[in-house]
């Protein structure tokens, strides 16, 4: 009987494994098993699941609460207050020989009153209101650069995944050749046709690339968790990548080399820099409100009742009072004000300072960009020709060196060197790509964000 229950309970536990995992899939939840990835998918991914763009976000909702606690300055106050004070001895006073005594010792004092105060005109709140709404901006801004950060970042990890894989399938191949060349040279040498420093060289050359190949699985799998970091899934979740940097060949071009100087108009360190000049431009406008006079309308109604006997406040007879008043309070002298102003006058000097200089490092950096991508244009013409020639290479010095014509220093060279023009030329795919997401990134071009 307890081995038919112990068998029902791990059948009902198999179908509620199979069920979540069924059910984890069709969500698509991206913790446990794999994901075909391709850059947009990486970047969509990263934009959604990156922990540094939900902070961005948040702080963003936060200087939406603070402007709305700046209008609600405006909004008329409303106070209570309760009192309970009873005299021991109350004070008195002798004018002309006489006593007159402010109260009766012994006595009980209660007062309830109500203060309605509504501002009538209120400057620094003005000020202070336009002020938040532009700090909203400022941080708006500053998600939208942490967004165009993230997806230059995805961008150049996504495309050194790809080098890292093409490299590692470029050293596997030249691996599996320099294989097949240490059979023939083996062959060779078991029946006494070449020397045994033919065999150790062949074999040595098998060994050297078996452990560039390792090297290389290893940089591989460590670009790929990079990737899954800043897209923000767990390690565990196998990405696969239907993609190589051969097939961006055709997609490397270049208009020109110039930068027009509006084409930096968008990048999100300058647009912080104006969002910036504006908040000190406001500030100077906010300290300049507190030489100015604020009026407030005050509404006050109490109840009150003094000189009572006992304690018993519910027995008391009260006595209602009410009072409107209008409130003008006009500064005159504030010396700490004029000095605020003229630290704000230094600041809004130097962030200009510090624009200017920003505007020509960008402009250099992105010239510095165009220009790197035309001269990887020309290296990766050139290497494709190379790898060519070395494969050709490869093969005369292989048919050489079986019909006896060519030596094995002369094979090991050209499959080494197979090898380096074809590591050389994902490489300058690659390096034509990443100079183009940096240049992507200066110019603030965001056509992953929606």
């Amino acid at each position: 009987m307890d081995k038919k229950v112990k068998r029902l309970f791990v059948g009902v536990g198999a179908l509620l494994a199979s069920v979540l995992t069924a059910e984890a899939q069709d969500s698509g939840e991206a913790t446990i098993g794999s994901m075909d990835l391709t850059l947009k998918k990486a970047i969509e991914i990263a934009l959604a699941e990156n922990p540094t763009i939900k902070v961005a976000d948040k702080d963003v909702e936060l200087k939406k609460v603070a402007d709305k606690e700046a209008w609600q300055a405006l909004l008329p106050t409303l106070d209570g207050t309760l009192s309970f004070s009873h005299s021991i001895k109350v004070a008195e006073m002798k004018i002309g020989g006489n006593k007159i005594k402010f109260g009766q010792d012994g006595s009980s004092t209660a007062t309830g009153s109500v203060q309605l105060a509504l501002p009538l005109f209120a400057p620094t709140v003005y000020q202070n209101m336009k002020l938040t709404k532009e700090d909203i901006e400022l941080a708006q801004e500053k998600a939208r650069g942490s967004r165009l950060d993230l997806i230059n970042q995805v961008t150049k990890a996504y495309y050194g995944a790809l080098l890292s894989s093409d490299s590692y399938e470029v050293i596997k191949k030249n691996y599996e050749l320099a294989k097949q060349n240490f059979e023939v040279v083996n062959n060779k040498y078991k029946v006494g046709s070449v020397s045994e420093y033919d065999k150790i060289s062949a074999e040595v050359q098998v060994r050297n690339m078996n452990s560039s190949m390792v090297s290389a699985e290893t940089g591989k799998n460590l670009a790929l968790l990079r990737l899954k970091v800043l897209m923000g899934v767990t390690a565990n979740v196998d990405i696969k990548i239907d993609d190589s940097l051969k097939a961006y060949e055709g997609q490397l071009t270049l208009s020109n080399t110039e930068i027009a100087d509006s084409e930096l108009d968008s990048n999100s360190s300058l647009r912080q820099l104006d969002y910036n000049m504006s908040l000190l431009e406001r500030t100077q406008k906010l300290l300049r409100t507190r030489f100015m006079p604020t009026v407030a309308l005050q509404l006050s109604g109490q109840y009150q009742s003094v000189s009572n006997p006992d304690w018993n406040v519910f027995g008391y007879s009260y006595s209602p009072s009410a009072t409107l008043a209008l409130a003008v309070n006009i500064p005159i002298f504030h010396a700490d004000t004029w000095t605020k102003i003229k630290s704000n006058k230094i600041q809004i000097s130097q962030l200009e300072d510090s624009r200017i200089n920003a505007r020509r490092q960008l402009s250099l950096a992105a010239e510095s960009y165009k220009r790197n991508m035309a001269s990887n244009i020309a290296q990766m013409e050139s290497n494709a020709e190379a790898v060519k020639q070395a494969d050709k290479a490869v093969q005369i010095s292989s048919k050489r060196y079986e019909v006896g014509r060519g030596t094995i220093l002369e094979l090991n060279q050209s499959e080494t060197s197979l090898t380096q023009t074809e590591l050389t030329y994902v490489q300058s795919i690659y390096d034509y790509l990443t100079n183009k997401a940096d240049l992507d990134y200066t110019l603030g071009r965001d056509n992953y964000i929606k």
